[in-house]
């Protein structure tokens, strides 16, 4: 379906966004648009085939709706990128993450041609809170009424809209949970300063690549007994583009490895294959965050999609390495764009 098709992408310039830009040109998509407001992104991460056109904005500004195209299929990834962004500034959580989900399936509800809409939705927002032992989170989980975040508020309530506009007007919106995503092209200090650290240390495994590099103690909070299903890029980006040729509308998947590894376990292995020797820091544990353990059952999208994660973490963080010293200069500038409110916010 993808090959020769026009595709939108929002949230194109992000690190997920831009792996799924240049993966869609491999595919041999006729048209590419990009839609990217720069908030925690970079245009360098996109590509520059004459396929792909950039509209630099928010999706949920009309004028920029005006512009696209009429799509074969469009991919929602934009975001107010992480939990404890969206806690320092809940109202632009509203209006990075919410609001363009909402403003989209309306412009969308009558698009004509369209195959499918696929939302970039978290594996967290159904996550038992817990710190004893986990279960694999399913797509069929209650939703708490309590989530920790405003993010994660987000994130379900755009799968509630999704579900409205398939049930009303036919929209053909298939949700992907994430798991938690590392590679390449995820840049530290990308975009714009949100007010929080997490501007800059936005995920913890290229922030412990990027600390491990420069032979500093990673932090790990709580013992680092916490855990997480850490999927490589280049499969998610396999299931995003399954979602899109195989998902059905109004179905949500799990995008998954399946596998959990605590963090204890993720530092020490970023530690062992940078050659960091510096002892790890044992930090409190996050007040805010009372899903300590969890991760995905992959079973309904090996099942319905044919998709599996087949990257072993310790080969994903290997290549990520590699890519983070080949441009270490580009993401040490990102970083250096926020040092005066880095250092303040952290004293």
């Amino acid at each position: 379906m993808l090959q020769g098709a026009t595709v939108v992408v929002v949230g194109a310039a992000g690190f997920v966004g831009a792996n799924l830009c240049h993966r869609l040109l491999a595919l041999g998509v006729r048209r590419l648009v990009a839609v990217d407001n720069l908030l925690s992104a970079e245009a360098d991460n996109l590509s520059d085939d004459p396929r792909l056109s950039f509209l630099h904005g928010s999706i949920t500004e009309d004028r920029l709706l005006a512009r696209l195209p009429p799509a074969d299929c469009v991919f929602h990834l934009a975001t107010y990128h992480g939990n404890q962004s969206s806690m320092a500034d809940p109202l632009a959580d509203h209006d990075n993450n919410l609001l363009p989900t909402l403003k989209l399936c309306e412009h969308l509800k009558v698009a004509p041609g369209l195959h499918k809409l696929v939302y970039a939705s978290a594996g967290c927002t159904v996550a038992e809170k817990t710190f004893a032992a986990a279960d694999a989170t399913r797509e069929d989980d209650p939703v708490s009424l309590y989530l920790d975040s405003p993010y994660q508020i987000s994130k379900i309530v755009g799968e509630f809209y999704g579900n409205y506009y398939f049930m009303r007007h036919k929209l053909p919106f298939v949700k992907a949970r994430f798991q938690n995503v590392y590679g390449p092209r995820e840049v530290l200090g990308a975009g714009r300063w949100r007010g929080t650290p997490a501007s800059v240390w936005r995920n913890v495994t290229p922030t412990f690549i990027w600390k491990a590099l420069a032979g500093e103690a990673l932090p790990v909070e709580n013992g680092g007994i916490a855990t997480r299903d850490f999927i490589y890029v280049d499969d998610l980006v396999d299931g995003l583009v399954a979602c899109a040729e195989r998902g059905e509308p109004g179905e949500v998947y799990n995008l998954a490895s399946g596998v959990e590894t605590t963090i204890l376990q993720l530092a020490e292995t970023v530690n062992r294959l940078t050659g960091n020797k510096t002892p790890i820091r044992l930090a409190p544990a996050r007040n805010w965050d009372r899903s300590g353990k969890r991760y995905g059952d992959p079973a309904k999208a090996a099942e319905r999609l044919g998709f599996r994660a087949g990257t072993p973490l310790e080969d994903g963080l290997a290549r990520t390495i590699e890519w983070t010293r080949a441009n270490a200069a580009w993401i040490g500038h990102c970083i250096a764009r926020h040092r005066r409110f880095l250092a303040e916010a952290e004293r």
